[in-house]
């Protein structure tokens, strides 16, 4: 029987530190905070607006929400997400996407400065995560990973890790993060042949492809440590991952459920992020 790695613990501790970094920088009289800009009601973006907020308040994160209706135009759009980035009280910016279609999201990645884009939105702050650089954030679920894989103690080091997503998003600054750790990594995408074979001979899975319960044990070996990134419909009212957890947790060494996994770290991963903007904008 594998090792459940739950988010739970991850999260505590990373609460733990940042209720302690965000009273020492208050001590100082600068408050921590994060601004969110949503557009229009979407029911998605609302719920995940409040669990934000939520957990922001846990760790005494103040939240700014800034709102405006979906027909607003690119011009006056523009003019928003310029203010702020200008207001020095706004430490990290999170924006929800998607965005409506007739807002280039081309044109307005590029308009978050790079030192509040905590959600990894501008392509400068993605070049630095492929650069190396620690001034930079990166996307909050590969960093996740990351942040579960460590707190575990699993080593990375000298691992072989395969990683099935190419996207921007999630496989390919995973697998320069894993790089830079000293892993030897495989990303894996739709063309790639005799994917079981593949992931098979890894000590490291990484699912990120959204197809609920499309891995089964036969793509792991005994001693793999498997991370399910995926979030899927599973067509009785809740929610799984992409492996089949059931059946692949009677072989492998680890894995993460779905829920209580990955995705439980995704939003303390985000609110470190702010903090460190914060410390990062004061000094």
């Amino acid at each position: 029987m594998a090792m459940i790695l739950k988010g739970k613990p991850v999260v505590e501790a990373l609460k733990e530190d940042l209720r302690r970094e965000i009273s020492s920088i208050r001590e100082e009289g600068i408050v921590p905070t994060l601004g969110i800009i949503r557009v229009g009601n979407r029911p998605d973006d609302v719920a995940y607006e409040n669990s934000v907020i939520k957990n922001c308040k846990s760790v005494d994160l103040h939240t700014e929400v800034f709102d405006v209706g979906v027909d607003i135009t690119m011009e006056d759009f523009t003019a928003v997400v310029k203010d702020v980035n200008a207001n020095a009280n706004i430490h990290g910016i999170l924006m929800f996407r998607p965005l409506p279609s007739h807002l280039d999201i081309n044109a307005i990645k590029h308009l978050i400065d790079p030192q509040k884009d905590i959600d990894c939105m501008n392509p400068m702050s993605l070049a630095k995560v492929f650069e190396g650089c620690k001034d930079g954030f990166a996307p909050c679920t590969p960093k996740a990973v990351i942040e579960m894989l460590k707190f575990n103690d699993i080593p990375l080091r000298g691992g072989n890790v395969v990683i099935i997503n190419s996207s921007l998003v999630v496989g390919r600054p995973l697998g320069m993060m894993m790089i830079d750790n000293k892993a030897t990594i495989t990303i894996c995408h739709s063309a790639t042949k005799n994917l079981p074979e593949v992931a098979s001979r890894a000590d490291i899975v990484i699912t990120a492809v959204g197809r609920r319960r499309m891995f089964d044990e036969s793509y792991f070996n005994k001693d793999a440590v498997v991370i399910d990134v995926g979030i899927n419909d599973d067509g009785e009212g809740g929610i799984c991952g992409d492996v089949d957890y059931h059946k692949v947790q009677e072989k492998v060494k680890a894995i993460t459920p779905v829920p209580g996994g990955v995705g439980t770290v995704t939003t303390a991963i985000l609110m470190k992020h702010v903090v460190e903007a914060c410390k990062l904008q004061k000094a």
